[in-house]
C-alpha cells in the first residue's frame, strides 16, 4: 500500500472510531445534589434528532441561568399531550448539568399555567 493510501485508510478509521464513540457516549446523568428551581419564558421548543429518536429542549429568553432545559424524548410530550409555544411562562425544577462543556438542565417537573408536568422522579430517574 502506498503512504497516501494508507493515510486515507487511517483517516477513515479515525472518523469510524469517532462517530461510533459519539453514538455510545452516554447521557448525562441528573444529580439531585444541583437541583434548582427557577422561571421563564418559553422562546422556542426545539426538537432535535438523537439516535433514531426526537428529543425535546425548551429554549429561553432572557434566563442565562439555565442553558438549554432537556425536557425528554419528543414522543413522550406527545403522549402526554403537552405543547409549550413561545412566552409560555414556565417554573422549572431541574438538575444543572455539563454535557459537551455546555450547561444543559434536566428538567424534573415544569410548572405551567399552574399544571405540574412529571419528566422525571425525585430520584432523577426518567418518566417516560
Amino acid at each position: 500500500m502506498t503512504t497516501s493510501r494508507l493515510g486515507s485508510l487511517f483517516a477513515l478509521l479515525t472518523l469510524v472510531f469517532a462517530a461510533v464513540t459519539g453514538f455510545t457516549q452516554a447521557p448525562p446523568k441528573y444529580d439531585p445534589a444541583t437541583e434548582k428551581t427557577f422561571k421563564g419564558i418559553v422562546e422556542e421548543l426545539k426538537i432535535v434528532p438523537a439516535s433514531g429518536k426526537q428529543n425535546a429542549y425548551l429554549m429561553l429568553k432572557s434566563n442565562a441561568e439555565s442553558g438549554e432545559v432537556f425536557l425528554c424524548p419528543k414522543s413522550f410530550l406527545d403522549e402526554i399531550g403537552v405543547t409549550f409555544k413561545p412566552d409560555d411562562a414556565i417554573e422549572i425544577t431541574g438538575s444543572k448539568v455539563k454535557q459537551d462543556g455546555t450547561d444543559l438542565t434536566l428538567a424534573r417537573e415544569v410548572v405551567k399555567n399552574g399544571e405540574t408536568l412529571t419528566f422525571r422522579f425525585k430520584d432523577g430517574k426518567p418518566a417516560w
